[in-house]
């Protein structure tokens, strides 16, 4: 058994092998999610009397048995199966014989690899929701044993006024409320069922039922028009993409604040030594390294997203195959999106807030605002309350 698109004659192999990429190694994610829309396409066809119940049945049965290879890593796509889809299909065909060969009726690999995508896409953003609330706990956790902590605040990365530990991490927390309502606004987005808009102009002849596998794939919705199936790839991973840097955005200024209020002359954060790296040749470093790698993923997450926005430009209406290399990079901004998130709620649950420390580089100066202010509770025009603070600072 071959590829799904042969015709009998022979492709240069080393076509074969640039075409293909590394779609094949990339595609192990998505096989739950190709035999989950599988099966709600069989059911239609079986509706539709393409299939007996028998043959449903067995179908069915076969995409099963998939999912638990898969997940058991016993799975395993070839390069010369170009990816899962193939590698499923062939799998049915050699199992089912000519029942395994009716699966592709009224689909094309256009709108299965999307609608794959689709049901990724929403279990990966409901795991990066999840954890962003983890980060978010973390947080609190730091309030509820510090909050009340004075500690300096700054502008232009000097010292500027008096602020705490509450409004300094509940500064985090909004944020991170607010990235959550951004998730919630994407996935609203992409939940919308692709399958059987075909190769991206629709099904001929065959009247299908996508009401059906809209409700089995549990999609809040159809997208109707069939171009605009394949003209939403690229857009949609691109809006993903751009809440995940947002999210990391966060994390960004929340790694940096870390690494200077935990400086060797500051020490108002403790990061316990078990997060800490050392150095090769300098015994005494204790290193931050976790949240330098942390502030820098927002590079490349940012990276990620242009190149997602980028990819589909200046491409007509339609499939073609430099949407492929979309595949990639939103993996890859998932995966790097979920390990920082992962690793700065364990991180920051346990640090500690050095009380004298803080209470140290509170100073006087920075009470100067508190103190303009006072002398405006008294009747002094503000400016005028401004210069005497400042001449007396």
């Amino acid at each position: 058994m071959g590829k799904l698109w042969e015709k009998g004659f022979k492709v240069d192999k080393d076509v074969i092998s640039f075409t293909v990429g590394k779609d094949y190694m990339l595609d192990e994610r998505l096989v739950k999610y190709d035999c989950l829309s599988s099966i709600a396409h069989t059911e239609m066809l079986n509706k539709m009397g393409i299939l007996t119940d028998k043959e449903r049945n067995a179908i069915v049965k076969v995409l099963k048995e998939i999912i638990k290879l898969s997940e058991e890593g016993k799975f395993k796509i070839l390069p010369d199966e170009e990816d899962c889809h193939t590698k499923i299909e062939n799998y049915l065909t050699k199992k089912l014989g000519k029942t395994g060969e009716k699966i592709h009726t009224a689909r094309s690999r256009n709108d299965q690899v999307v609608t794959a995508l689709r049901l990724y896409y929403k279990d990966e953003l409901s795991e990066v929701k999840k954890l962003t609330e983890n980060l978010s706990d973390a947080l609190k956790f730091l309030v509820d044993r510090y909050g009340d902590t004075k500690i300096p605040g700054f502008t232009h990365t000097r010292k500027a006024m008096v602020t705490d530990v509450n409004t300094w991490s509940n500064c985090f927390i909004e944020s991170l409320s607010d990235d959550i309502e951004m998730i919630n606004a994407v996935i609203h987005l992409i939940d919308q069922s692709p399958l059987g808009t075909g190769a991206g102009f629709g099904i001929p002849v065959l009247k299908i039922d996508r009401k059906l596998t809209q409700r089995l794939l549990h999609f809040k919705r159809i997208q109707n028009d069939p171009i605009y199936v394949q003209n939403s790839r690229g857009k949609f991973e691109g809006e993903i993409a751009s809440t995940l840097s947002m999210i990391l955005f966060d994390i960004n200024k929340l790694a940096s604040d870390i690494i200077i209020l935990s400086e060797d002359d500051i020490k108002i954060i403790i990061i316990p030594d078990k997060f800490t790296t050392g150095s090769s040749m300098m015994p005494q470093k204790k290193n931050p390294d976790v949240f330098e790698i942390a502030r820098a993923n927002y590079a490349k997450v940012l990276s990620l997203e242009m190149r997602l926005k980028t990819l589909p430009m200046n491409l007509i209406s339609g499939y073609h195959r430099d949407l492929q290399l979309t595949k990639e990079a939103i993996f890859e901004a998932f995966d790097i999106t979920k390990s920082t998130l992962r690793i700065m709620s364990k991180v920051v649950r346990e640090l500690k807030v050095n009380r004298k420390n803080a209470e140290k580089f509170v100073t006087k100066e920075l009470f100067a605002t508190q103190k303009a202010y006072e002398l405006v509770e008294k009747g002094i025009p503000f400016r005028e309350a401004y210069k005497i603070v400042s001449k007396e600072i």
